[in-house]
């Protein structure tokens, strides 16, 4: 591991005044991803900056009905709080699907979002990445790309997003708080990580000295009719081969409102305004399911090992769906599909 200097910041404006002056430096809360990068030579930071005693451990209620959570609330802390619990279980069953229960007390809600690709590639320093150095090209692309995307991928990066909480937090329309040099400011969770494209080293659209304060939920959680699928190639602390998040309100037998969103296979939680606008109006039917999962893989792109993905995602969507029309959402402590 690299030499590095550390400094503890006592307040926002001076974790984002310490990033501006020093351009090479990184944050650090729980330190479930940048310890293990670091380790690995992957992240060679000049200097780390210890936010975890700033005051963003608060999970409160906004005056329009949604609820604000500070950054660096635990995830832990998160699936069980009682107003995620009963208000955004979609969320709390994702985040539960996601890593082990000793990472879920230490990783930050900020974190989380701000984690970085599990590509074995990217972690192996003595193969070509993009990520790691623009340029130099994409090893997964002609070799083991088994886990790897099959939707936005580009000739520069096919690796995925590897969070399960973003997931959900794309279906459930959430928004990032942000604060930096210029202000303040917010954007929707879906537009806060990035397809690969020609920049496949650049994750989000987080500014260099700026800092995620808060997680915004809507007043509209789908506590009714919602399921969290995750298929994975063991039951549990593995990341998705593929996943979804579905989440349905109905009126009467008709679906008066949709959202979807897949995990594990694009460089961002993968939605589809079109799949989810099919499903308006329509009843709950296999069919019509169907029709949705089309809409939400169409362009799907495979490489030489990860083809059966799309069969696998259209089953999974499928599957998801019904399990959120009958209100029988997958279970996280029984991960048989039901």
């Amino acid at each position: 591991m690299i030499n590095f200097q550390y400094s503890r910041a006592s307040d926002i404006a001076e974790a984002i005044g310490l990033l501006t002056a020093h351009p090479g430096a990184k944050l650090i809360a729980g330190g479930t991803n940048l310890i293990d990068l670091m380790k690995e030579n992957v992240e060679q930071p000049s200097r780390l900056i210890d936010i975890s005693r700033l005051p963003l451990r608060q999970i409160e209620e906004t005056g329009q009905g949604g609820l604000r959570i500070g950054a660096l609330v635990p995830n832990s802390d998160l699936a069980y709080h009682p107003l995620i619990e009963q208000r955004y279980p979609l969320l709390a069953s994702a985040i539960l699907a996601g890593a082990s229960a000793q990472l879920r007390n230490m990783a930050s809600v900020g974190g989380n979002l701000m984690q970085r690709t599990r590509c074995a590639y990217f972690y192996d320093t003595a193969t070509p990445c993009n990520k790691r150095t623009p340029g130099s090209g994409c090893s997964a692309i002609d070799g083991l790309n088994r886990n790897h995307a099959i939707l936005g991928t580009s000739a520069s990066c096919i690796a995925t997003n590897p969070s399960d909480m973003s997931v959900a937090l794309a279906a459930l329309d959430a928004r990032v708080h942000i604060a930096g040099p210029s202000g303040e400011r917010t954007m929707a969770v879906s537009d806060f990580h990035r397809l690969s494209g020609d920049t496949p080293h650049v994750d989000t659209n987080l500014e260099g000295s700026e800092i995620i304060t808060a997680i915004e939920l809507p007043p509209r959680g789908f506590a009714g009719n919602y399921s969290y699928l995750k298929i994975r190639d063991r039951l549990s602390y593995a990341f998705a081969i593929v996943s979804v998040a579905a989440a349905l309100e109905f009126d009467g037998n008709a679906i008066r409102e949709a959202r979807l969103a897949l995990g594990g296979v694009a460089h961002k939680p993968w939605r589809s305004v079109e799949a989810e606008a099919a499903l308006r109006g329509q009843p709950a039917t296999m069919d019509h399911f169907s029709r949705a999962a089309d809409l939400l893989l169409h362009g799907a792109r495979t490489y030489a090992h990860n083809g059966f993905k799309v069969e696998l995602a259209r089953r999974a969507i499928m599957r998801t769906l019904v399990q959120a029309a009958n209100a029988t959402p997958q279970s996280q402590a029984h991960k048989k599909i039901a």
